[in-house]
């Protein structure tokens, strides 16, 4: 690659929008569900992967799963996004997004990985 090409390159990634969002992995033979959200979406599959394969997680049962089985036994997947321009507090965002992704989908016991947070209120 020549360096006009690779600076070309830096240059359109350093403008590509960054999206902030909601994702979740899911255990596809026992359907368990384990939902985070991430303050940038690029790459974000392979950052997962790479901590679940290093056993990052050994507290989660997310990752006992993980090496009891084979990482095709998985899938990821993007639930909701938004670009970051607009947010002016990214740390009570993902919070807030947290929070009620939490809520909707319960993710928790047999449904899936996350644990209730300790301020947890069930409606």
């Amino acid at each position: 690659m020549q360096p006009a090409e690779k600076r070309d390159l830096q240059q359109k990634y350093k403008l590509a929008p960054t999206y902030y969002g909601v994702i979740q992995i899911t255990n596809e033979r026992n359907h368990k569900i384990w939902i985070d959200v991430v303050p940038n979406l690029h790459n974000r599959w392979a950052f997962y992967q790479l901590n679940l394969n290093k056993n990052f997680y050994r507290a989660n049962p997310l990752q006992t799963d993980w090496n009891q089985q084979t990482p095709a036994d998985f899938s990821y997947q993007v639930l909701w996004q938004k670009e970051t321009t607009a947010v002016t507090n990214m740390r009570a965002t993902l919070k807030e997004l947290k929070n009620k992704w939490l809520h909707d989908l319960q993710p928790f016991d047999e449904h899936g990985y996350n644990r209730r947070p300790k301020d947890w209120q069930e409606d």
